[in-house]
């Protein structure tokens, strides 16, 4: 897990909000860091055990979480679920490179905010942190 405590100038967004990346996939986690530590302090977890641990002792300071859906020793969705049952006002987008509307229908079913399917556009990613962190922030 790594950390990085940059802020945000955007005076809508809470400085003190992280974002939390739960994905295996190192190149992703790298790619979802260089696109958005400029404007988010985010801690990066490699899966949903380690993004779990993380929002139990952290919780308050997390705005938002980017969680892959398919890891190898974990379904995204159930971690999805647990997310939402400890944290229900906790917005979390699903990042994933399996395009299924069956999936997609699930995890907004299971309280996901969002859907990003890999690979992502740079402004994508940023659009949609930014909105869901500047609605947490109303």
């Amino acid at each position: 897990m790594s950390t990085n405590s940059t802020s945000s100038n955007n005076s809508n967004i809470s400085p003190k909000k992280q974002v939390l990346v739960i994905d295996d996939e190192e190149g992703i986690r790298e790619s979802l860091k260089l696109i958005l530590a400029d404007e988010f302090p985010m801690i990066l977890t490699n899966d949903g055990e380690q993004g779990l641990d993380c929002l139990a002792n952290n919780h308050q300071n997390i705005g938002i979480v980017l969680l892959d859906i398919k890891m190898p020793n974990d379904n995204g969705l159930h971690v999805l679920e647990e997310i939402k049952t400890k944290y229900p006002d906790l917005k979390v987008i699903i990042i994933t490179g399996y395009k299924s509307v069956e999936t997609a229908n699930e995890a907004v079913r299971l309280g996901a905010a969002g859907y990003i399917v890999k690979p992502f556009k740079s402004d994508e990613i940023l659009a949609t942190v930014r909105k869901n962190l500047t609605e947490n922030a109303r």
